[in-house]
């Protein structure tokens, strides 16, 4: 089975992490970081807000700031919801 990513921020997907629709059911595309009952939990955020909300989690986790942001800056525009239409 191929992972699954956020579609917000990009976080790598687990059954315990996936966000909620608003009947409650898991929501495949989002974390529950991002997404709950059915909505965002941040409606007005935007992808910069995102990448400024992300990279200090990231070194959390071990990486180099200049790498992390990197690493956003290339994933998130690619991802559903901030792909441009």
């Amino acid at each position: 089975m191929e992972q699954e990513y956020c579609q917000s921020c990009g976080m790598p997907l687990s059954e315990e992490l996936y966000g909620t629709d608003a009947d409650n059911s898991r929501n495949h595309e989002y974390c529950i970081y991002c997404y709950e009952n059915g909505a965002f939990k941040q409606p007005d955020l935007t992808m910069e807000e995102m990448i400024e909300t992300c990279v200090p989690f990231m070194k959390e986790k071990g990486m180099e700031e200049g790498e992390a942001r990197t690493l956003m800056e290339n994933c998130l525009p690619h991802l559903k919801r901030w792909k441009k239409c």
